[in-house]
């Protein structure tokens, strides 16, 4: 097994217009933050399931309609039945990692 696995650094890229590239640029020099801090900051939240962050994860998929509203609603549902039993259990890190394991396989089964 590789000893380095989660510390080698990988690029994300992906392109958009210039027109948005610019104003990102500006908003985030207003904001006092690099593209990197922002970008990672975003992905961080996401991973961590942050509850701003999930919220807004589904109104852009509703929005795209990339998942049924049935499932965007399940999804929403499991998830706040696992925020929850987190709080109301108070799980560690580890149990509550279990619970959203078991939540993401049975959103895809």
């Amino acid at each position: 097994m590789n000893n380095s696995y989660g510390k080698d650094e990988k690029k994300i890229v992906f392109a958009d217009t210039d027109k948005r590239h610019a104003d990102l640029r500006i908003r985030l020099r207003y904001d006092g933050i690099t593209q990197v801090q922002f970008f990672q900051s975003i992905i961080t939240g996401y991973l961590d399931k942050d509850p701003r962050i999930i919220d807004y994860i589904r109104t852009v998929k509703e929005k795209l309609a990339k998942q049924g509203k049935r499932k965007i609603k399940k999804s929403q549902s499991l998830y706040e039945k696992g925020e929850n039993n987190k709080r109301l259990f108070k799980l560690t890190e580890e149990e509550t990692e279990e619970i959203f394991d078991i939540i993401a396989q049975e959103l895809y089964d």
